[in-house]
């Protein structure tokens, strides 16, 4: 699980995060197993419990009360006997280890299609998912990228990735600009070394983020 974390990130088994992937991992495997006593505390059919408080809607309109209370109950057994700070820091830990964490999202039409459709802006990766439904369509990574710019007199951005793949697409609940200005933060961001004595390039950034024209 931690080298498939790593190679969505496009990183490599010996990259120096590997074991606090696997630390990620085994914390929140942890949390899933059920503490000595569960429900010591509270029956699991307390009706007391506005479980529509504690879930989302959507999981609200999913599950009945009497489904979701056992499961809340379960969740907080094993987050009762921590501190505050831990209990923070666990909750940062099962966050980060959602499949859609870091992801921003901007409604969009593609260059020749004739429905809105969702474009996910990651740190590595752009994602576009099918507005109706939800499935993911397509992924292409900054890596693959060979360049991007923006056709401001028609609001369009335009991505060439390696392999003759170009994608077209103009912008429904955002400015271009916040597209353009992810894209180029995060490939900054990549290239951006861990030591300390590393200086910010803000040429660079300005270049990347601001001008009409990018890579």
């Amino acid at each position: 699980m931690a080298g498939c974390r790593l190679a969505s990130k496009g990183k490599s088994l010996a990259d120096s995060s590997f074991q606090s992937e696997i630390q990620s991992i085994r914390s929140f495997l942890a949390m899933q197993k059920t503490s000595p006593g569960t429900h010591g505390n509270a029956p699991a059919n307390d009706e007391s419990l506005n479980t529509h408080s504690l879930v989302s809607p959507r999981y609200a309109k999913k599950y009945k009360a009497k489904q979701l209370t056992p499961r809340i109950l379960d969740a907080y057994q094993n987050v009762a006997q921590l501190s505050l700070t831990d209990a923070v820091m666990r909750f940062l830990q099962i966050w980060q280890a959602l499949p859609d964490f870091g992801l921003s999202y901007v409604v969009v039409r593609f260059k020749g299609s004739r429905k809105d459709e969702v474009l996910g802006i990651g740190p590595n990766r752009l994602i576009r998912i099918d507005l109706a439904v939800g499935d993911v369509v397509k992924t292409w990574r900054y890596n693959n990228m060979k360049q991007w710019n923006v056709n401001w007199d028609i609001r369009q951005v335009a991505i060439e990735f390696e392999g003759n793949i170009n994608i077209a697409f103009a912008c429904v609940t955002a400015d271009c600009k916040i597209v353009h200005e992810f894209i180029g933060g995060y490939i900054f961001m990549s290239t951006r070394s861990r030591a300390k004595s590393d200086t910010l390039n803000e040429e660079l950034f300005h270049k990347l983020t601001g001008g009409h024209d990018a890579l």
